[in-house]
């Protein structure tokens, strides 16, 4: 017997009011893994932002990640160290999908997946690593540099 992964929602944020960061709280440890998926409008109007995803309110440089980029004509990567996921954004909608995996689990350090589309300027793919064994129980995106504008939507899915 086949199991098909099943996303189960566990919350949306849609924004009516400007905000520069949005948090997921008390996430329940029943799912396999977690998908975060953003779909965010920044305030700087096309100058370039940033959201910083960090997990349980940790500001340690504990994340670390290699990206993949490209623009249609050059592509590139890169590596990194910090003290959270940064996710470009670029003033207009943009799809941002993070998957979280093993995300509940207490004996091994967390990794993502996660896969931005800038159509306009570029599109990435990343690998990321939290360096923490505990389970992950909140998670906050906030915006480095602006404010999320309204319309900008966040949703958590929980996979069995």
């Amino acid at each position: 017997m086949t199991v098909t992964p099943t996303y189960i929602p566990l919350a949306t944020t849609t924004l009516g009011s400007t905000a520069t960061s949005v948090t997921f709280g008390s996430i329940p440890a029943t799912y396999r893994d977690l998908i975060l998926v953003i779909n965010p409008i920044d305030s700087t109007s096309g100058t370039g932002d940033f959201i910083n995803l960090r997990f349980n309110g940790d500001t340690g440089s504990n994340y670390s990640r290699v990206a993949m980029i490209g623009n249609g004509s050059a592509a590139s990567s890169t590596t990194r160290t910090d003290n959270g996921i940064d996710l470009e954004i670029n003033g207009t909608h943009h799809f941002h999908q993070i998957q979280i995996m093993d995300y509940s689990a207490s004996d091994k350090h967390k990794t993502a997946l996660i896969r931005l589309n800038l159509p306009e300027l570029r599109v990435y793919a990343m690998a990321s690593r939290w360096a923490n064994t505990a389970a992950i129980t909140s998670l906050s995106c906030s915006s480095a540099a602006a404010s999320f504008t309204i319309g900008s939507t966040f949703s958590l899915y929980g996979i069995h």
